[in-house]
């Protein structure tokens, strides 16, 4: 494995092309109100952000405020969202999260990950990817699969959960630079350098890291 010295030098690298490629992070996902962004980034667990819009373009119409989510019927929003993975737990936390919500902070979305993490169905990385996109505020390093693939294959971390993940490239990278980690990452593995084993040291990456041409992780 590499040393801290050698992850250090590669964070350094990579965070400096994510800045001039992906300037403006921002998700892909679509959404009018900040209920909407974190429902939208709950639905997208295990799913593309391309079918959780497809979805959402008409949920999002029926249900705009948190009130509408606290009081709408598990079976309808459950139907409503069939087309995504494990939409049965999803409509649970959402409808639960949007009656938290009512219940102990006013309707309004909380601004810091201990008290979004309170929420049903809201861990570490959805947490931290909803107060980057709402409040611009990056109080921590979302590790989805994307980040995941790549901490891994830039030998930037020894570990597989994703919260000890984020812990190890927050340790890395510099805090004003958390907020072009994810959004950056996610980019650059949808669109230029996908999951499955391919030839990529053409890519601007494995350029800067050449041995990461070599390692492919797992999905899980």
């Amino acid at each position: 494995m590499a040393t801290l010295q050698t992850k250090r030098r590669r964070a350094n690298k990579i965070i400096k092309y994510l800045k001039q490629a992906y300037p403006r992070p921002k998700t892909e996902l679509k959404y009018n109100t900040s209920f909407q962004c974190l429902v939208a980034v709950m639905l997208s667990a295990q799913c593309t952000d391309k079918l959780v819009n497809e979805v959402t373009k008409e949920l999002f119409k029926e249900y705009k405020t948190v009130d509408d989510f606290a009081k709408a019927s598990l079976a309808e929003f459950s139907k409503s969202i069939s087309r995504v993975s494990f939409y049965n737990n999803k409509a649970k936390n959402i409808i639960a999260s949007a009656q938290y919500l009512q219940e102990h902070f006013g309707g309004r979305l909380p601004k810091s990950v201990k008290e979004l993490i309170e929420l049903p169905g809201v861990a570490y990385k959805t947490a931290n990817v909803v107060l980057g996109e709402v409040y611009d505020k990056w109080e921590g390093i979302a590790t989805d699969t994307h980040v995941r693939r790549f901490a891994i294959r830039f030998e930037l971390t020894d570990n597989t959960d994703l919260t000890k993940i984020s812990k190890d490239l927050e340790e890395l990278f510099d805090k004003k630079d958390w907020k072009y980690v994810n959004n950056g990452l996610v980019l650059y593995g949808r669109y230029m350098c996908p999951a499955r084993p391919h030839d990529c040291s053409e890519h601007p990456l494995t350029k800067l890291i050449p041995s990461a041409a070599s390692i492919w992780p797992k999905a899980k």
